[in-house]
Order: structure tokens, then C-alpha cells, then sequence
């Protein structure tokens, strides 16, 4: 139950206190977390920066929905999500797969070549639509693990990714923005939400069996 009861502790932090810095130990396991997700065919297709620079953090503010959240958290989380597939990315991965496990470099070539059929075949945006998708599995991961650690988090789809990605240098690493996470410790006052009952759909309505 434990999963369960860190969930029901967590909850979209509207207020940091600035002066509370979530150690980088915890960082890296919220991380990770995001780095261990599943992904489709395993190709990884998002990448997570993390954000502590103050300076960049009050450059990126006046574009985004709770713009003293993003300025008073510890650190932001970007899940940044590939551009679009190439036979390059594809190949690298498995690459990667094929030397760490000790077998042949090819040994999934005709794996390979369907997944480069079917992606490199769609548009940048139908590309960019399917690798964002990826890159939620790892930002609930990231959710799940702060909670655990009590580390507060706000998720964040409210933001500008223009800015953010020009910021951030994102196109030119071939990646767009897809979400944010702040990170930080709550403060006191300042958090309507904080002492608020969590609501959830209930049970029966959120679930269809089919026995």
C-alpha cells in the first residue's frame, strides 16, 4: 500500500517555500525514475533537463500559468520529447541494446526496419505526437517517486514551449518540450490547496469490469 498512500499524500503544490532546496541525491532518484520508464520498442524518446538556475527559471516565468510557482520551487523538470524519428536514433538505441547484452551488432535489424517503415514514413508532427505520449510514462514515474521521497511537485502543461525551447536550446538538441515538473518543499502559507480533501472520481464510476 505503500505506492497508494504516498499518491494520496501528494497533490499539485500551489506554493513553495524558496528558501527549502530538495538535495540533489533526491533529484537523481526522481530522475531515474523518469530514466527507468517504459517506452515504445524501449527507444527512450524523451530526455528530462532539470532546471536549478534561478536566472532561468524568472526568464521562463512570465510565460507560464503559475509563474511564482515556477520562481519559487527548488528545481523544474522539463520533459523534453524527440522532434521526430530518423533511422539514426533507431539505430542507436538498438545499438546500444545489442553491445550491452553481448550480441551480434543487427541481431534486431528486422525489428528495426518496421519500426523505421512505419515512423519515418508519418510527418514531423505525427512523429511528435507519439514520442510526447512517451514522455508521460516517465513524468507520472517522476510524480510517484517525489512523492515517496515527500518531495512536493506541481506537474505543468501550462507554459509556453516556444520560450521554453529556445531557452533551453531544445530544437537544436532536436527535442521539444512536452511537460514540466516543479520540484521543492511546500510552504506554510501562501498554499490554498494544501489543506484541501483530495477528490477523485469514485471507484465505480472510474472502473469498467468485464468478468
Amino acid at each position: 500500500m505503500a505506492l497508494l498512500d504516498d499518491l494520496q499524500w501528494r497533490y499539485a503544490t500551489k506554493a513553495y517555500d524558496p528558501t527549502k532546496k530538495v538535495s540533489q541525491e533526491d533529484v537523481d532518484k526522481i530522475v531515474e525514475a523518469a530514466r527507468l520508464a517504459p517506452t515504445s520498442s524501449g527507444l527512450q524518446q524523451f530526455r528530462v533537463l532539470v532546471v536549478s538556475n534561478q536566472e532561468i527559471k524568472e526568464k521562463l516565468a512570465p510565460k507560464v500559468l503559475n509563474p511564482e510557482v515556477m520562481v519559487d520551487c527548488s528545481h523544474v523538470l522539463v520533459f523534453a520529447a524527440w522532434d521526430r524519428y530518423t533511422e539514426e536514433r533507431i539505430d542507436a538505441i538498438y545499438d546500444r541494446t545489442t553491445e550491452e547484452r553481448g550480441l551480434p551488432q543487427g541481431r534486431f535489424s528486422s525489428y528495426t526496419d518496421k519500426l523505421k517503415e512505419m515512423y519515418l514514413n508519418q510527418s514531423a508532427e505525427e512523429n511528435f505526437d507519439h514520442t510526447a505520449r512517451q514522455s508521460y510514462i516517465g513524468f507520472a514515474l517522476s510524480i510517484a517517486q517525489a512523492a515517496e521521497l515527500k518531495v512536493d511537485a506541481t506537474p505543468a502543461e501550462g507554459f509556453d514551449p516556444a520560450l521554453v525551447d529556445e531557452a533551453l536550446g531544445l530544437r537544436e538538441k532536436g527535442l521539444r518540450s512536452v511537460t514540466l515538473l516543479y520540484l521543492g518543499y511546500r510552504a506554510k502559507e501562501g498554499d490554498w490547496l494544501a489543506s484541501m480533501k483530495k477528490v477523485r472520481n469514485p471507484k465505480e464510476e472510474f472502473v469498467t469490469e468485464y468478468k
